[in-house]
């Protein structure tokens, strides 16, 4: 029955081995250096192929200008809603499609400036000695270099080359519609005068040199025309931020790869903006003005009639006479006539004004409620905003894709509107009442008239036309100086604090030192995760660490890498480090002897896991070591499926212990001398059909038995373990076995099949062999476990010195032998 600790070893593999990982890291310390220089190498060519980017950026400010001119007469106000309002609308609006249009139609940045560098097309926008003036209405090609070459100081060349860039798309800047070009040429080049007209099938322009324009003669440039669409699109992302502590500063950035671009762009940009946001501004005193002006067209023929009617009536009479005794009654009536007229202009207004509402949905030419004589500062402010906000509308209707803001302004109008409306009912029963009042009063100074003769009478009626006229027109013309003063006067609500200016500097990019970062991150993680992706899937044993987790069966020695062409390491080379671990192991047999009290010969079996293991090569030096220490021995070759053991020793395989078993031959027939001294070696013979019955038959015990009386020690060579069951025949008559492990070939797993079999009795006295071992950092980490190789510290009395150059070394002996 199983006991629970048969799967001990299973839990000790779960125990991951961190020292020992961070040596067989080190280990791979070329991979490393590897993976960095190819790290490094693509970090610098992508350095060296990616355009600088520099960042400009400018500060203005959104201020609440009042105008000085504003009195409580004029009352022309403007109100774009509070500064928090103002500054909104002007970071919307310097985002918005259609303002960025204007700009870029302004600046033509859609035309491209280049020279031609290493690994890019350079942006050469200000350095270039010329500009060009294309025709809008004609189509230009498209989105291919075409390139300029000054010939002399008033001739250049232009080339397009179509077979390298195949694009035949022509734009028309007028409308940005796009056609097709049909050419079959592969190049083309044509020499051109400077201030000419370039009319080809495919480019309309002018070149003009700049006025500073030098030392350009044999140079070459590029032009290239590019989407108008895509150009705005890439400056419409301009970073617009207000300030966090002072939310009427705004800061402007813009990012590319030629910084006289985008100083033009960001002033420009704000200029545009101050001119647009002051025309706004005026828009209320333009509409009064246009309004008023309309108006005095119509009141000068009035006044030109009443004026001739006036004169016609005075022609032949006495005027003194005429105005005598009513002159505190005309002054009176004149009052009363001006207070209904006033009163009258502001009632129509207001109805005109609820008839707007009503019918219209652009109120951008709204005139002033002051044309009217209207001072009521709720309806004032509330045409004002409906004027703002009718204009901003119209203004991002091509700037906006999405209906959410358009929904909002139309909430935010409609709802002025309501309150509009309310304060024109309000307004106009309170001028309804005023009304009546002044016409009263004009009925009864009308019964003071009619006491009059009737000549003055007439007199009296014609002069109140024209009186009335007369004032009203003075009272338009006043007002139209006043909005045409606060037109003059007003100023924009935007300036700048810091205009864009290029000072040096500005560098954002490529960020090359993060390049180089990257690359050392990946330079040393690619390798360290293919590392401990082997380290995961190896399943071998490395180190002798990986033994003593997973088996209590104790360890015998250590033997190192052979160093020889042979297997008789031990016989050619007796003072090597790798002939101590044998000797080692020889006294730890001898030890392991002494305590079983056997005082005749001695039977070792070696065995394995499975072939390829080492267990030939250490049978043999084991022998070898026992030999030279004047032992007689055998080495017994009983891997009857695979005879290995007769090559070193230059004997034949012919007869062995397969003739023996089957009664051929005698125990002396079979045994073969070696070039060692006390060494003998009995090979395995032909290959039989049936090898574990011959292991399991009397002939085996009687050979053993055999071997005995000639021999002090006697190795058997047997098949593995892990793959036959003839070596577990032979335990019984041994009485030490040697289990052979090998660095980077045993699997762990094979120490399960040894442990179980060890558990059940079937192996006794077995100790573990852990041979080929190389002390080196990507096994992991060892012990000094190998008796021999402590010995070899203290000079080379003792050792033969094996170890072999490599490297430089070893080339820079070849050359001195070579002298």
């Amino acid at each position: 029955m199983l006991d629970t600790k048969d799967f001990t070893f299973f839990e000790s593999q779960s125990n991951f081995d961190f020292k020992g990982f961070f040596l067989k890291v080190i280990s791979y310390w070329k991979w490393f250096v590897l993976s960095l220089i190819i790290a490094f190498l693509i970090a610098y060519n992508v350095n060296i192929r990616k355009e600088k980017v520099y960042g400009m950026e400018s500060v203005i400010v959104v201020k609440d200008e009042n105008n000085p001119f504003f009195t409580s007469n004029t009352s022309l106000v403007f109100n774009w809603g509070g500064i928090s309002d103002k500054v909104q609308t002007v970071i919307t609006t310097l985002r918005s499609r259609s303002h960025n249009e204007l700009v870029v139609d302004k600046l033509e940045y859609y035309i491209q400036y280049q020279t031609k560098g290493k690994y890019f097309y350079k942006d050469a926008y200000g350095a270039v000695p010329f500009y060009i003036k294309i025709d809008k209405n004609k189509g230009q090609l498209a989105f291919v270099p075409i390139k300029i070459k000054f010939i002399n100081p008033t001739e250049y060349e232009l080339s397009v080359d179509f077979k390298e860039f195949p694009s035949k798309t022509l734009i028309h800047y007028v409308d940005n519609s796009r056609s097709e070009l049909s050419i079959d040429e592969s190049t083309f080049s044509k020499k051109f005068k400077i201030d000419d007209e370039v009319n080809l099938p495919f480019l309309h322009f002018k070149l003009h040199l700049n006025a500073d324009a030098k030392d350009y003669v044999n140079n070459e440039f590029y032009i290239q025309f590019e989407d108008f669409n895509s150009t705005v699109a890439t400056y419409k992302n301009i970073d617009v931020s207000a300030d966090n502590k002072a939310q009427s500063v705004i800061s402007l950035q813009l990012v590319g790869s030629n910084k006289k671009r985008l100083v033009e762009y960001l002033n420009t940009t704000v200029d545009l903006l101050r001119k647009n946001e002051l025309n706004s501004k005026n828009l209320f005193a333009t509409n009064t003005i246009s309004f008023i002006d309309s108006t005095l067209l119509v009141m000068e023929s009035q006044i030109k009639e009443a004026e001739n009617e006036l004169k016609d009536f005075r022609k032949g009479k006495n005027v003194f006479e005429l105005e005598g005794g009513g002159e505190l009654l005309t002054q009176k009536i004149a009052e009363y006539d001006i207070q209904k007229d006033e009163t009258e202009r502001k009632i129509r207004y207001l109805d005109n004004l609820k008839s707007y509402l009503d019918k219209s949905i652009d109120f951008s030419n709204l005139p002033a409620p002051t044309v009217a004589s209207i001072e009521d500062p709720n309806i004032v402010t509330n045409v004002s905003r409906l004027i703002e906000l009718s204009k901003q509308r119209a203004e991002l209707n091509y700037a906006v894709k999405s209906g959410r803001m358009f929904t909002e302004f139309d909430v935010e109008m409609e709802a002025i509107k309501k309150v509009l409306l309310e304060n024109i009912s309000s307004s106009k029963s309170a001028l309804m009442i005023d009304l009546n009042i002044v016409s009263r009063n004009i009925s009864k100074a009308e019964s003071e008239v009619s006491v009059l003769p009737e000549q003055q009478q007439e007199h009296l009626k014609i002069f109140r036309k024209y009186n009335l006229k007369d004032n009203i027109y003075s009272t338009f013309l006043q007002k139209r100086s006043e909005a045409e003063i606060v037109k003059a006067a007003n100023i924009s609500d935007i300036d700048f604090i810091d205009p864009a200016k290029d000072v040096g500097g500005g560098l954002r990019g490529p960020k090359t030192s993060i390049n180089y970062i990257l690359a050392v991150i990946l330079g040393l993680l690619l390798p360290l995760l293919i590392i401990f992706v082997l380290v995961l899937i190896d399943t071998n044993i490395n180190v002798i660490d990986d033994i003593q987790k997973m088996t209590k069966i104790p360890i015998i020695g250590v033997i190192g890498k052979k160093n020889t062409e042979n297997n008789l390491s031990v016989f050619e080379k007796p003072k090597s480090p790798l002939a101590e671990s044998f000797r080692a192991i020889r006294s730890s047999l001898q030890f392991l002897y002494k305590k079983q009290n056997n005082d005749g010969a001695k039977i070792l079996m070696l065995t394995s896991s499975v072939s390829g293991e080492g267990k030939t090569f250490c049978s043999i030096n084991l022998a070898t070591v026992f030999a030279l220490s004047e032992k007689k021995t055998v080495i017994v070759g009983l891997d009857l499926r695979k005879p290995r053991i007769f090559g070193d020793f230059n004997i034949d395989n012919i007869v062995g212990v397969v003739n023996y078993l089957i009664g051929q031959k005698k125990i002396d027939e079979v045994i073969q001398t070696t070039h060692v001294p006390y060494l003998d070696v009995i090979s395995s013979g032909p290959i039989p059909p049936n090898p574990a019955e011959l292991l399991m038959g009397e002939s085996m015990k009687e050979m053993i038995e055999e071997l005995k009386q000639k021999y002090d020690y006697i190795i058997l060579d047997t098949p593995p373990v892990g793959l036959v069951s003839d070596a577990l025949e032979l335990a019984h008559y041994c009485d030490a076995t040697l289990y052979v492990t090998r660095q980077g070939f045993t699997k762990k797993g094979m120490l399960s099949v040894v442990n179980e079999k060890h558990k059940r009795g079937e192996l006794k006295n077995i100790s573990i062999l852990f041979n080929g071992y190389q002390n080196k950092a990507k096994y992991g980490y060892g012990y000094g476990y190998g008796y021999g190789y402590g010995y070899g510290v203290y000079g080379e009395g003792y050792h033969d010195d094996n170890r072999e150059v490599k490297g430089w070394r070893r080339v820079f002996n070849k050359i001195k032998k070579k002298k």
